[in-house]
């Protein structure tokens, strides 16, 4: 999958440079395209802002000057999403839909925002990470990068995703590893068992507590229940 994204600050992409994106870069399954916004100013100081009509805090993003970095990019098919406030939030069911496709264009908004006019001739989607704001659309870029990356074909092996958290609508189970004692706390005795049946079963269980626990408007008035007893009777 190829990422092209529109920034006034390309040097903030660094942490891309590492670990699983990295390592996707350099198998060619995944493609990051830096495109920075400021090269295409005709102003002699690169200015791309100015003052918004009617007044008013802060500076805009010229249209014409994110139009032309948007109109150096090759394929006008791939799908424009410009990080925002305002748009939808991103979830898992949005990441996996975005992980179909075969490119994706990400503009990254800062200041007060962009021109609206050119946000409305280029950009077919609006996402948002959260009901917050941050200083620009560069980290939320990021996010959505990871989150997808994650299921291109190749990048992970397929049980590593789906058997994360939210793939099947509940928090994943809780994992251990060595030492098998830590502060007096043993490791379950069913994932030392070998038996693959018991283990599912409890891992279906911790899965359902730790949903009940921590995000409980995930499930359902008979999950809730089952998640409940499965406390009562201390099955995990």
């Amino acid at each position: 999958m190829k990422f092209n994204i529109l920034t006034l600050f390309p040097e903030m992409f660094e942490p891309l440079k590492h670990s699983i994106i990295e390592r996707a870069c350099k198998q060619n399954l995944i493609n990051i395209n830096l495109i920075n916004i400021r090269d295409f100013s005709k102003d002699k100081h690169k200015k791309v802002d100015d003052t918004p009509y009617g007044g008013g805090a802060g500076m805009v993003v010229k249209a014409d000057v994110v139009y032309d970095a948007y109109n150096s990019i090759q394929n006008k098919n791939a799908k424009v999403i410009y990080l925002t406030p305002q748009g939808k939030t991103l979830n898992q069911e949005k990441v996996t839909s975005l992980a179909k496709e075969q490119e994706l264009t990400l503009l990254c908004g800062h200041y007060e925002g962009i021109d609206q006019r050119v946000l409305d001739e280029i950009v077919d989607e609006e996402i948002s990470i959260g009901d917050y704001v941050l200083t620009g659309g560069e980290i939320p870029a990021m996010v959505l990068i990871d989150a997808v990356s994650r299921y291109v074909e190749g990048v992970l092996s397929s049980d590593s995703v789906k058997e994360e958290s939210f793939s099947a609508g509940h928090l994943e189970y809780s994992q251990y590893t060595r030492p098998e004692i830590f502060l007096n706390r043993k490791v379950p005795e069913v994932l030392q068992s070998g038996n693959h049946k018991n283990i599912d079963e409890w891992r279906r269980k911790s899965s359902l507590v730790n949903t009940y626990k921590k995000r409980p408007e995930l499930l359902n008035e008979e999950e809730i229940k089952e998640a409940k007893k499965i406390i009562e009777n201390n099955e995990i």
